[in-house]
């Protein structure tokens, strides 16, 4: 069904044969018009950015162009004209008295209205107008698209890899939030190597940095503020006072995305790495992209190199969507951790590449009596075709820190090359909380230590007061489909004497071992469960159901809230200056 957009009082189309025919007058005295509200006032509105860049306004479809603003019809969208002659005024033309050549101009005069009327007309004429304008479009997918758009260089930034733009992201994005509630608003990075320090986002604003985009992270501490330490950790955890503001940072937001054409973001990690090792810093190591206490966040197509610490932290927020990042680290790096979904819910992680000095995939919710006193778990995470790299940690860890729970963590398609562990389970006496409801299915492992790894006996502590009565529960822990070859150890599985580790399901494994394997493939200590079609023969605390239970461990086949959130295609064009 076509849809009909009647445009009446608009005398453009049937001024120009009369302007063609009578010629170019110097003046015209239009009469006063009461012309469409919306129209009237959606126009008017956006004349004020005639010299900012420019406006452009949505009606559903064609192009047409005019001074420094477009009006988009739907492909399917038809422009009647009023048959109400009253709703075409009739225009008074002053003559202008003609000179030398005529007859030259009138040629001139009907050759160039006749291009514009042409190019009003013609879809396919405004199409090849707008490819040879200079510019850069691009589109991508994200859980909005945004009303405005400005380019990094709008605001006098440098992408030389000296200047530093600390400033200029600051202004660019406190200028951009006055839009948040007129259809928020894009900061679009070009080209460049862009020198930074931290700086905030804000709400409804997307980030987004061209393919060859590089944030540079500053070397100049001073460009690092530095906040109080996160309420469920009590103290930093590369010192006991507060920590640095990560590079790209936020708290309290809502509707807030960073992506872009897999632009670069460069912690220059060695600098920090250097001075962990050398016990130099005052407060802990910043991250590469913190949000906290935000909600519908999206953070994709992104590669993230030699972050000082943690690359990616959502933190006591919900709605939450990781996709298609490559992250790589320097192995060995001190805590260069991929991922870390801590205290939140609602999360989905997908289509991500990982080299890490440190595990892949960290769930967490606090640390000891301060998470267990702040209370918010991690619940409701999707993790989905991750592949990771981690001579030195797991593709997915769960804990240490779990002291405000983990629940309900659903992981499919995971491959892991060269890593210590494929799914490992950390907790201790003191630290409380729960892990429980884990399921995983279809891992692909290839060289590992271990397959699956659990301890009881995680020993780090915030600090000396913790309680140690807390006990954790560890329950429900279901692991199915697994494939791995060259392993040292199929699986060593500790719980704590007093507090068995319980509910394990492991199903359908084959694990091939290394030339220079364990002789004992299994060891077990404190735990309870079953096994269905696992090789190597597991240890005596997992009893093997027999083959007919080889779909046991099953994976659940309901969705989760964050599996309904659909993205929707975006697409901009940013002027050159």
């Amino acid at each position: 069904m076509k849809e009909n957009v009647i445009i009446s009082k608009y005398a453009l189309l049937k001024l120009f044969p009369f302007i063609i025919r009578k010629g170019i007058r110097d003046r015209l005295k239009i009469p006063k018009l009461e012309r469409n509200f919306i129209f009237e006032s959606a126009i008017s509105h956006l004349s004020e950015y005639a010299l900012k860049g420019g406006a452009q306004l949505y009606v559903p479809a064609g192009k047409w162009l005019t001074s420094h603003f477009t009006i988009y019809l739907h492909k399917d969208a038809v422009l009647l004209a009023s048959q109400d002659m009253s709703e075409w005024p009739v225009l008074k033309l002053t003559p202008i008295v003609w000179q030398r050549k005529r007859r030259s101009c009138w040629k001139v005069i009907r050759l160039v209205c006749g291009l514009l009327l042409v190019t009003l007309l013609s879809s396919e004429v405004a199409e090849s107008r707008k490819s040879k304008s200079v510019g850069t479009s691009f589109e991508y997918k994200a859980i909005n698209c945004r009303a405005y758009s400005a380019s990094l260089t709008d605001f006098g930034g440098v992408g030389d890899g000296k200047t530093s733009n600390t400033k200029v992201f600051k202004s660019a994005i406190s200028h951009l939030s006055e839009y948040a509630s007129k259809g928020g608003a894009q900061l679009y990075v070009p080209a460049g190597k862009w020198l930074t320090g931290s700086f905030s986002l804000t709400s409804h604003f997307t980030l987004y940095l061209h393919k060859d985009a590089v944030l540079l992270a500053s070397q100049d501490i001073s460009e690092w503020p530095a906040i109080e330490p996160l309420p469920s950790y009590g103290r930093g955890r590369d010192a006991a006072a507060g920590r640095y503001t990560s590079l790209i940072f936020g708290t309290n937001l809502t509707d807030v995305i960073v992506t872009g054409d897999n632009g670069t973001i460069d912690g220059q990690g060695a600098f920090w790495w250097q001075k962990f090792h050398k016990k130099q810093l005052k407060y802990t190591r910043p991250y590469l992209i913190e949000l906290m206490f935000s909600d519908k966040i999206q953070i994709s197509n992104l590669t993230l190199l030699n972050s000082p610490s943690w690359n990616v932290h959502p933190v006591y927020s919900s709605d939450i969507i990781i996709k298609g990042l490559t992250i790589i680290a320097t192995v060995p790096s001190p805590n260069t951790d991929g991922i870390n979904p801590d205290s939140c819910t609602n999360t989905r992680i997908e289509d991500c590449y990982i080299v890490s000095g440190d595990d892949c995939i960290a769930v967490k919710s606090g640390w000891d009596q301060y998470g267990i006193k702040f209370g918010w778990p991690t619940k409701q995470l999707v993790i989905r075709r991750l592949t990771c790299i981690s001579p030195e940690s797991a593709a997915i860890a769960l804990g240490s820190e779990m002291s405000g729970g983990i629940q309900d963590v659903r992981a499919e398609d995971i491959t892991a090359i060269h890593t210590e562990s494929g799914v490992r389970i950390k907790t201790a006496i003191g630290r409380g909380g729960y892990v429980k409801d884990i399921y995983v299915k279809g891992m692909t492992l290839h060289t590992m230590k271990w397959v699956f790894w659990m301890t009881g006996s995680y020993g780090s502590h915030a600090d000396s007061h913790y309680d140690p009565k807390a006990l954790p529960e560890i329950k429900g822990i279901n692991y199915r489909d697994v494939v791995a070859d060259n392993v040292t150890m199929a699986a060593r599985l500790e719980g704590i004497s007093s507090d068995p580790f319980t509910g394990i399901c492991i199903a359908n494994v084959t694990i091939n071992m290394a030339a220079k394997a364990k002789k004992q493939p299994w060891t077990c200590t404190d735990i309870e469960g079953t096994t269905s079609g696992v090789t190597p023969k597991p240890c005596n605390s997992l009893p093997d159901q027999g083959q007919e239970n080889i779909k046991a461990c099953d994976f659940p086949t309901d969705d989760l809230p964050i599996d309904s959130l659909k993205l929707k295609k975006c697409a901009y064009r940013i002027k050159h200056a």
